[in-house]
């Protein structure tokens, strides 16, 4: 085999994509999310994504992301770790220099013009590490935790761009912004906000591109469904499917002992992470 083939995230989402079902790329903070995912991931035979922010490199650095994609490469199911939301040039080039599978270049800061050229630069330089790139057309609204709220106008994706984006840049999977909002949607959810038609004529115009879903709390499991079947491969979760886990924490944690806190937690965590999977069709793919 040769690049992308040889990537680990180019081969779980290819694998998705000619199968029908779709990925969750799992949000993790802590060791605990990390666990949570992976015991879930081999409880239902499913494949999985691990995702970090550029706050775990600088917060957590090298050794907990080493601890991330050792625990991910061990599992007996395949799960391969993400580096998403890499907003900072400076950013990139640390990430380049982690052993994640896969990253997010988040052109956010530029122009349509000097993102494409921005995103092929690193396509190019990635490939070299066996590391493939995801990337963004236009700007979501909204902000999640361990992301800086940069404060800019959405700008949505056309669908008559986005051909020529991925023959310039060899670019191997997109986030379209489409009415799609990181955190909380305004009144009338997803339902009111998303432009499904924009979404069908990007999946119309990349049919081959996998493509993935950003802005999924909450989100139904129609609507997930739903984008699904417009191209959808890999689909964020982050506050949804760790809710019940911060609430455990934060009632229980004067109540017991710290491993019995990890312990649980990491089990109330896992089984929203198992759901999920069912909604997404990935159980038993592995």
């Amino acid at each position: 085999m040769s690049f992308p083939q040889t990537n680990r995230t180019y081969q779980i989402f290819s694998k998705a994509k000619a199968e029908g079902y779709a990925i969750g790329g799992y949000c993790v903070y802590n060791a605990e999310g990390v666990l949570a995912v992976i015991r879930a991931a081999e409880r239902c035979r499913s494949p999985a994504l691990i995702q970090v922010f550029p706050w775990t490199m600088h917060n957590q650095g090298l050794p907990f992301v080493k601890f991330i994609v050792d625990a991910a490469h061990s599992a007996s199911v395949p799960i391969a770790v993400h580096l998403d939301h890499c907003i900072q040039p400076a950013d990139v080039e640390l990430a380049l220099t982690f052993p994640f599978d896969s990253i997010m270049v988040d052109g956010s800061l530029f122009s349509e013009e000097e993102n494409l050229k921005y995103v092929r630069d690193i396509v190019k330089r990635a490939a070299e590490k066996n590391i493939t790139i995801e990337a963004e057309i236009g700007r979501m609204e909204g902000c999640e935790d361990g992301l800086p709220d940069l404060g800019l106008d959405e700008i949505l994706t056309s669908p008559d761009t986005v051909a020529h984006f991925i023959e310039e840049t060899g670019v191997h999977y997109l986030a379209p912004s489409f009415g799609n909002v990181h955190g909380p949607y305004p009144p009338g959810g997803a339902e009111k906000w998303w432009q499904v038609d924009r979404l069908a004529g990007i999946h119309k115009a990349i049919p081959n591109i996998p493509l993935v879903l950003h802005g999924t709390h909450p989100l139904s499991d129609e609507m997930v469904k739903l984008s699904m079947t417009m191209g959808m491969v890999k689909i964020n979760q982050n506050r949804t499917v760790r809710e019940n886990y911060m609430k455990f924490i934060g009632e229980s944690s004067s109540k017991l002992e710290l491993t019995k806190l990890q312990e649980q937690g990491i089990e109330i965590y896992s089984h929203e992470v198992e759901r999920f999977m069912g909604v997404a069709g990935s159980v038993g793919k592995a």
